[in-house]
C-alpha cells in the first residue's frame, strides 16, 4: 500500500500540486503522512471539514492553483460538498481525494461508510473510484495516470474540481521510513495546453458585422486571466465601446488605462429613461454575469440587443437566455485580434463620450457617501479604496457587502484585487475562503456581514494554527441587511423573525478564544486607525463596525434617487458632454 499511496502522490506533486488541506481521520491516514512526509508540499490541517473545503478552495481562487483537499470517510466527504459546488460554479482548481472503505465493507453496515461514489454529481468534472492498492509496476503507473490526469482535468479550461474516491484496507499506517519512498526515477507526466484561437476568416467576419455598428457595449464580469485588462481596454478603445466592469473584474483597478472603464452602471440603470435611451445594438461580454441587478434587467427587457459571449470554455453562462452568438476563444488573444481589425478604420466617440460623461456625473453623486458622519455601510469601500495598499486584496462576503463594494469602489491605479464567492453566491464558507487565499496574498482584507461572519466562526481557527495575517471588517447591522431592500420588508409582522433574523452577538470573545485583535469602532476617524495598524500587525484583526440596517437602506436609496434624477436632467436637458 505504502509504494501505491506514494506514487500517487509524488505524481500530485510532479504536476505542480504545491498546497494540500487535509481533516483529519482515521481511514485517510496512509494518504495523510505520505503527504505530510513529500518535500514539495506544503500541509495545512484543519479539523472542521466545511471549513477546510473553503480554506482550499480560497487558496486555489487567489493562486489560480490547484489545491489538494484530503478526508476520511463517511459524513466528512458530504461536509466538503458547499465548497465543491462553489468551486465549480466560480471554477476554481480542487483535487477532491476522499479515503473509503474497500468495496467488501461497503453497504453491509460497516461503520462510517456510505456510499461515496459520485456524491458530487455533476459538480465536478471529473471522478474515479481508484482500485485497491497494490504494489506492481502496473498498477503504480495507474496510479500516478490518475493523479497526473486530475491534476490535467482540474486546471484546464474551465477549471475546476476532481473527485478521486481511495479505498482503502488495514492496516493503514504507511511505512513512511523507506529510502525510496518518492522514487525519483518514477516517471512524471507532462501536459501541454494549448489556447483556443478563431481563425482570420472568422475574425474577419466579425469585424465585418461590428464594423458599423457604433451602438457597442463591452460587459466584464469575474474574469483573471493574465493580460486581460490590457487586451480588453485595447479593443475598447479600437470600437470606441463603454466596458461596464464589475468589481470582481480586473478593470476597476491597475496600471491599465481607465478612461473605457464605466462603473456606475448600476445606478444609471436603475432610471428608466436612461435604461430605455442607452441601449447598444450589441453587446459583448467576458467573464460571469455581473453582480448588477439593474444591468441583468436591462439585458433581459431589450431582446433585441445581440449579445456575444466570448468564452474560451465554450460554456452558455446567460441567465438572461438572449445570447445570439458564443464564441469559443481565448479572451486575451480575442481582444487583439479584433482590436486590430478595428484600430484601422475610423470610429465615433459620440456614443462612449455621451457614457463617460453620464458615469462622471453618476460617480460624483455616489461619492459624496463620503461625507456621511456615521457608519455607513457602502462608506467602507470608498475609505478602502484609499487605505489599501498596492498589491493587496480585497475578499468580500456576499448580499449587501458585494453589492457596495460594486456601487462604490471606483476605479484606482491601485493594483488590487477583488475576490468573492460569486459561484453560488452562498454566505457559508467566506471566512474560511478568504484565510485561504490570505496564505497567498497579502495583505489581505475580508468585509463581510455579522451573519456571514458567524455562520464560519469555526474558519478563525486556521488564523490561529497558521498565524496568518488576515483583517476582518465586520458590518455588524445585527441580521439580514439585504432583506431590508426586498418586497418582504414591506410585510413588517413576520419581517424580524423570518429575514431580519437578529442575533444580539458580542464577536469580541469569539476573536479572543483564537488569539485575534478586535477592535469594535463607532467614528470613520477610528475605523481609519484600525485600519492602518491592522495591515501592519501581522495577526488575525477583526474590525466590527455597528451599523443600522433602517440608516443603511435610507441613505442607499436617497443616493440612487439623486443619480436617477441628475440622469433624467441631463436627458431633459440633452447635456452629453
Amino acid at each position: 500500500m505504502t509504494v501505491y499511496v506514494a506514487a500517487f502522490v509524488n505524481q500530485l506533486a510532479h504536476m505542480g500540486v504545491q498546497q494540500v488541506v487535509i481533516s483529519p481521520g482515521s481511514r485517510s491516514t496512509p494518504l495523510a503522512m505520505v503527504m505530510a512526509e513529500h518535500p514539495m508540499l506544503n500541509i495545512h490541517v484543519h479539523i472542521d471539514e466545511r471549513s477546510a473545503a473553503f480554506f482550499a478552495l480560497g487558496m486555489a481562487k487567489a493562486s489560480g492553483k490547484p489545491v489538494a483537499l484530503v478526508c476520511t470517510s463517511g459524513t466528512a466527504v458530504a461536509n466538503y460538498y458547499p465548497a465543491i459546488v462553489e468551486a465549480y460554479y466560480a471554477r476554481v482548481p480542487l483535487v477532491v481525494i476522499t479515503a473509503d472503505r474497500p468495496h467488501e465493507l461497503r453497504d453491509v453496515g460497516a461503520p462510517q461508510a456510505i456510499d461515496q461514489l459520485h456524491i458530487y454529481g455533476s459538480y465536478v468534472k471529473w471522478f474515479v473510484d481508484m482500485a485497491l492498492p497494490e504494489e506492481n509496476e502496473r498498477m503504480l503507473r495507474y496510479a500516478e495516470m490518475v493523479a497526473a490526469r486530475a491534476v490535467c482535468v482540474a486546471s484546464s479550461v474551465p477549471k475546476g474540481p476532481v473527485h478521486i474516491n481511495v479505498p482503502l484496507r488495514e492496516p493503514l499506517v504507511p511505512e513512511i521510513d523507506k529510502p525510496s519512498l518518492f522514487s525519483p526515477s518514477s516517471s512524471a507526466r507532462s501536459v501541454y495546453k494549448g489556447n483556443k484561437h478563431l481563425c482570420e476568416e472568422m475574425i474577419d467576419e466579425l469585424y465585418a458585422e461590428l464594423s458599423g455598428v457604433e451602438k457597442g457595449v463591452i460587459i466584464c464580469g469575474d474574469l483573471h486571466i493574465e493580460g486581460f485588462s490590457d487586451a480588453v481596454v485595447k479593443l475598447a478603445e479600437a470600437l470606441q465601446y463603454p466596458i461596464l466592469a464589475d468589481p470582481l473584474s480586473p478593470l476597476r483597478t491597475g496600471t491599465h488605462g481607465k478612461q473605457v472603464i464605466i462603473e456606475s452602471y448600476d445606478a444609471m440603470l436603475k432610471n428608466e429613461v436612461f435604461a430605455n435611451q442607452f441601449v447598444p445594438d450589441v453587446v459583448i461580454r467576458f467573464g460571469a454575469m455581473p453582480i448588477s441587478k439593474s444591468l441583468y434587467i436591462w439585458l433581459q427587457e431589450h431582446k433585441q440587443i445581440k449579445q456575444m459571449v466570448v468564452d474560451e470554455a465554450g460554456q452558455w453562462r446567460d441567465p438572461t437566455l438572449s445570447l445570439q452568438v458564443l464564441i469559443e476563444a481565448n479572451e486575451v488573444q480575442f481582444c487583439y485580434d479584433l482590436a486590430q481589425r478595428a484600430s484601422n478604420s475610423f470610429r465615433s466617440t459620440q456614443w462612449i463620450r455621451q457614457w463617460q460623461h453620464m458615469n462622471e456625473r453618476a460617480k460624483r453623486i455616489l461619492l459624496k457617501a463620503e461625507e456621511e458622519m456615521d457608519m455607513f455601510e457602502g462608506k467602507i469601500f470608498i475609505e478602502l479604496a484609499q487605505l489599501l495598499p498596492d498589491e493587496a486584496t480585497l475578499y468580500v462576503g456576499n448580499s449587501m457587502p458585494i453589492r457596495d463594494a460594486d456601487t462604490f469602489f471606483m476605479s484606482s491605479h491601485k493594483r488590487i484585487r477583488l475576490l468573492a464567492n460569486r459561484g453560488a453566491n452562498g454566505i457559508d464558507g467566506v471566512v474560511s475562503s478568504a484565510l485561504g487565499a490570505s496564505y497567498v496574498a497579502q495583505p489581505l482584507v475580508l468585509v463581510i456581514g455579522d451573519l456571514s461572519f458567524y455562520h464560519d466562526l469555526n474558519g478563525l481557527l486556521a488564523a490561529k494554527l497558521q498565524n496568518l495575517h488576515a483583517t476582518i471588517i465586520v458590518l455588524n447591522n445585527n441580521g439580514g441587511g439585504i432583506f431590508s431592500f426586498l418586497p418582504q420588508a414591506n410585510e413588517p409582522k413576520h419581517f424580524e423573525l423570518l429575514f431580519g433574523t437578529p442575533t444580539h452577538l458580542s464577536f469580541q470573545h469569539v476573536v479572543d478564544m483564537y488569539n485575534g485583535h478586535y477592535e469594535k469602532v463607532e467614528t470613520w476617524e477610528h475605523f481609519r486607525r484600525a485600519v492602518t495598524h491592522a495591515l501592519s500587525r501581522p495577526t488575525l484583526n477583526v474590525i466590527e463596525v455597528p451599523t443600522s440596517r433602517e440608516y443603511n437602506v435610507k441613505i442607499h436609496r436617497k443616493l440612487w434617487k439623486d443619480v436617477s434624477q441628475e440622469m433624467s436632467n441631463l436627458l431633459n436637458k440633452g447635456e452629453w458632454a
